[in-house]
């Protein structure tokens, strides 16, 4: 899609129309890319690149060193998956592995279909319900490597 087409880039250009376009913004502007357009993909960091003169692989350098940024679309559903010390101790690291070796996936992957996104934690807070795993913002309690998706596979489609 171009960006004459895509009223998105509209919505982005006036981001950085309002900034400026300083270069000394470029993160702001990449949090506004990102809720514009849900993800940072190549274009998007190459327009942000050239609207604001930098090169691609400092846009790109950004965008990867910050944990919030996503370079790829999010899936329709989520799971995450907590590795915080008690979820840890009670299996989560091979709860994780099972889910991987099901969707075929590692953590921080979207499903090819962009139907499930994988995801971690350090902490939920809910250690007396380790492990826990969250499903689309629901919380999956004491969560067992016998059925580590807790039933929830039938809405991920």
């Amino acid at each position: 899609m171009s960006t004459a087409t895509d009223d998105r880039y509209n919505k982005l250009e006036k981001v950085m129309k309002k900034l400026g376009y300083e270069k000394n913004s470029l993160i702001e502007v990449l949090h506004s890319t990102q809720g514009i357009f849900g993800y940072l993909g190549v274009d998007t960091l190459k327009f942000v690149a050239k609207r604001l003169k930098l090169s691609y692989s400092k846009v790109y350098g950004v965008a990867t060193f910050y944990n919030y940024f996503r370079l790829k679309p999010k899936g329709r559903h989520n799971i995450v998956v907590c590795l915080g010390t008690a979820c840890y101790i009670k299996g989560s690291e091979k709860i994780l592995q099972k889910i991987e070796q099901r969707y075929g996936i590692k953590a921080g992957e979207t499903t090819s279909d962009e139907a499930l996104s994988l995801l971690t934690a350090r902490c939920f807070g809910s250690c007396s319900l380790a492990p826990v795993i969250v499903f689309d913002e629901e919380i999956k309690a004491k969560v067992s490597l016998e059925n580590p998706l807790c039933g929830i596979e039938e809405s991920i489609k």
